[in-house]
């Protein structure tokens, strides 16, 4: 029987494209231009969409409601920051139905790649029509979901490397630096790429010295994970430029520069319902100048060849470009 997950990744790996006329989303839009040259083909390697929900309706289990964010919007951003390509990660507000990220792969068509959120109820064949549309791993999200507990994250990650091997297919994790130290010995052992989100959850002002970043410097170094550096402003409260970050950057490159790639984190949802809000009430978008976000890049990362390798090389290797 085809259910209407089934139908809607169907549709998409045929190229159907649904219209979003509809979506008034509020995400940031850069305010400052870039200020070095992009290499063609860059690609920015962490995204959200959030259409209409009368067609893309949210998980009844989410801890928070966005605002929305449409492809035209995302398009305008990346035509700003000179970025050709793009990855887009289905995020928690959908559980497990990645229709709104395979709609937004679909309207950028061969430069975008996906990050799709399954579980056991997901069928091979879905995974078959997953990966026609264009998807290249599958995201666990340890973080928005409160999951700390090695003996429930060790097990995730294991069923989902599982899954992946025979496609080839990487995990990406959201989570903290905690739960990378306790699951480091089955990342290094890995059949997979593992990516790890947003600086892998360490925060800027404790510095390289942190309990658990040298566990991800590890890794970093050994070729066994990426790291995103991505959504500085997770890690850093020194907006706009987020100097404490720099020590984690330039640690994390220093390893290995070729298991690194860079993200936006657009359109920035704000992950945390606040006490006297209701989880169905929206919660306004963070509103980060990604023009500012991108030229902090040259600060971590000086050397153009080192930029090429983070914006182009590792994202075409680690996606499929």
């Amino acid at each position: 029987m085809l259910t209407r997950r089934s139908m809607m990744l169907a549709s998409v790996a045929a190229g159907v494209i649904m219209n979003n006329r509809t979506a008034s989303a509020k995400a940031a839009q850069p305010a400052t231009p870039v200020n070095f040259d992009v290499p063609a083909g860059a690609c920015d390697c962490h995204t959200h969409i959030h259409p209409d929900p009368e067609k893309f309706p949210f998980f009844s289990g989410r801890v928070y409601t966005p605002e929305l964010a449409s492809p035209e919007e995302m398009t305008a951003l990346h035509k700003a920051l000179h970025m050709e390509r793009v990855v887009i990660v289905t995020p928690s507000i959908y559980g497990t139905d990645n229709s709104a990220t395979l709609f937004g792969m679909a309207a950028r068509g061969t430069t975008a790649r996906g990050v799709a959120v399954i579980d056991d109820k997901t069928s091979e064949s879905d995974l078959d029509l997953l990966g026609k549309a264009g998807i290249r791993g599958i995201r666990l999200n340890l973080a928005t979901g409160g999951v700390n507990d090695p003996n429930v994250g060790r097990p995730r990650f294991t069923a989902a490397v599982e899954r992946m091997k025979a496609r080839g297919w990487h995990a990406q994790l959201y989570t903290n630096l905690a739960m990378i130290s306790a699951i480091k010995d089955l990342v290094m052992t890995s059949p997979v790429p593992v990516v790890f989100d947003h600086f892998g959850g360490a925060q800027a002002a404790l510095g390289v010295e942190q309990p658990g970043f040298t566990d991800l410097v590890d890794l970093v170094k050994s070729g066994k994970a990426y790291v995103k550096i991505s959504g500085a402003y997770r890690a850093s409260k020194l907006a706009p430029d987020y100097t404490d970050c720099i020590p984690l950057a330039k640690a994390l490159i220093g390893a290995n520069p070729d298991r690194i790639v860079w993200g936006t984190d657009w359109p920035h949802p704000n992950s945390v319902t606040p006490p006297d809000k209701k989880i169905t009430d929206v919660t306004p978008l963070f509103q980060i100048d990604d023009g500012r976000l991108l030229n902090q890049l040259p600060v971590w990362a000086p050397d153009a060849a080192i930029r090429k390798k983070i914006l182009v090389d590792n994202p075409a290797q680690l996606y499929g470009f």
